[in-house]
């Protein structure tokens, strides 16, 4: 496959409020996922990313925009659905409420195999023994006989994990697929993600809070910020060197393996300025045209009133911010730039 397994363009999805005008959670996003690589989907809570995945994963009706796969637009019609999640599987946060504690490991594993035509009642078994032992669950005759509640966190998500594996799916959508397991399995876990990935040539989705492990498990990273794309590119680049404020915020909160006493200290007071201005933003439900993160931003001008653009701030890597703008050479073609997200 030449072009993305699965492509984004200008997502939108917005929620009814009982009272005042919808609330936008995703705001014309755009993303491409290819064949054999990972994207890293980051940002705190309520940034839009699990809204993200559920859009993708055809749990929900966008407002807006295109899902396509495999070059072809994916509607929402019940044929195009089944079809489409065939291709498209979701591993979900929470491991143990994801599985149906009344059945097996067994139950959980054939039924994919059985409604997309991976198996046959006669070979279903021998199916279901080949996945578990794909993710590591040995041995599988015994774990296809147990319950979710017989199972560690990690097992579980490793069932969870092979139940999406079943309909040999394209593409991997994986939402913070470690964030409740026990700090000790989880690099277990994500190496599993990663081989599978490189084995099956998936393409893969990693939504996480962890910049550590988005760099070391993806080749490229989106940061999310109220809904919108504020600054992608390589994962390298996006980590080192982060471009947006708010990106370096992220950075700022992560741990800092040999870091100085003052660089602790700089990143410490840089968090302690911005904290008083999130707790405010916190209760706003609706913004205007301007740079969403402006009230929290150590850097804000009045230029930030306007809707930023996105500018390149090295090979591949995009920001969506004036500082840039203001930054980029008299000669640059930054007034009506082309939109990355």
């Amino acid at each position: 496959m030449t072009g993305p397994a699965l492509e984004v363009r200008r997502l939108t999805v917005d929620f009814a409020q009982r009272s005042g005008p919808r609330l936008r959670a995703v705001d014309d996003v755009s993303l491409a996922l290819r064949s054999g690589k990972t994207l890293a989907l980051v940002g705190e809570s309520g940034s839009g990313k699990s809204t993200i995945v559920r859009a993708l994963g055809r749990l929900m009706k966008p407002s807006a925009g295109e899902i396509l796969l495999g070059g072809k637009v994916s509607t929402l019609h019940r044929s195009d659905v089944r079809e489409y999640r065939r291709h498209v599987q979701l591993v979900f946060q929470d491991p143990f409420a994801s599985l149906n504690p009344a059945h097996t490991v067994a139950h959980h594993l054939a039924r994919p195999l059985l409604l997309h035509g991976r198996a046959t009642r006669h070979d279903v078994t021998g199916k279901v023994d080949e996945l578990l032992r794909s993710v590591n669950l040995v041995p599988a005759g015994d774990v296809a006989r147990m319950y979710p509640h017989e199972l560690s966190g990690g097992q579980r998500q490793r069932v969870a994990i092979a139940r999406a594996l079943a309909p040999a799916p394209d593409v991997l959508l994986a939402d913070e697929p470690v964030s409740m397991l026990d700090v000790s399995i989880r690099l277990e876990i994500l190496n599993l993600l990663d081989d599978l990935k490189s084995q099956r040539d998936l393409a893969m989705l990693y939504v996480t809070h962890d910049l550590a492990t988005a760099r070391h498990f993806s080749s490229e990273i989106i940061v999310m910020y109220r809904g919108e794309i504020v600054e992608r590119g390589p994962s390298d680049e996006v980590i080192l060197h982060p471009a947006h404020p708010y990106t370096q915020l992220l950075a700022s909160a992560a741990p800092m393996p040999g870091a100085t006493r003052a660089s602790l200290a700089a990143a410490r007071g840089t968090r302690q300025k911005a904290r008083a201005a999130r707790d405010a933003e916190r209760r706003e439900v609706t913004v205007d045209a301007g740079c969403k993160f402006r009230r929290r931003c150590l850097h804000a001008m009045p230029e930030c009133s306007t809707r930023p653009c996105d500018v390149e701030t090295a090979p591949g890597h995009t920001a969506r911010c004036w500082l840039y703008v203001k930054a980029a050479p008299p000669d640059a073609d930054v007034a009506a730039p082309t939109r990355r997200g």
